[in-house]
C-alpha cells in the first residue's frame, strides 16, 4: 500500500484521499485507534505496529465491515453458494448466458 503511494507519485500521480481498508476485526481497529497494549496485546508483531503508524499519518483508514460484507472472501476461502452469488454480484460479475 505505502509502497504502492510512492510509485504512483514516480510515474506523476499522486493519492489525495487515504486507502481504505474494509475490515471485519473491530478489535484491530479498535487497537489502531487507542494503541494501548497490555498482556492481550504483546503479541502484536510489525506489521500490526507498520498498519498502526500508517493510519495514524492517515496514510490509510481502518473501516469496519461485517464478516459477510467482505468481498475478499470470495478469492481467499470457501463458501455457501448464497454467499458467493452475493460477493460475486458486489464485484460486478455478471452469469453469461449459456451460448448454445
Amino acid at each position: 500500500m505505502y509502497m504502492d503511494e510512492e510509485r504512483l507519485e514516480k510515474i506523476g500521480h499522486s493519492q489525495s484521499k487515504c486507502t481504505i481498508i474494509m475490515c471485519d476485526n473491530s478489535s484491530t481497529i479498535k487497537l489502531s485507534k487507542n494503541p494501548v497494549m497490555h498482556g492481550r496485546s504483546k503479541h502484536m508483531d510489525v506489521r500490526f505496529h507498520f498498519l498502526r503508524d500508517l493510519a495514524k499519518e492517515e496514510v490509510v483508514k481502518l473501516v469496519h465491515c461485517g464478516t459477510n460484507d467482505q468481498v475478499v472472501d470470495i478469492l481467499t476461502k470457501p463458501l455457501k453458494l448464497e454467499v458467493f452469488l452475493k460477493l460475486r454480484e458486489k464485484l460486478g460479475v455478471c452469469e453469461v448466458p449459456n451460448l448454445n
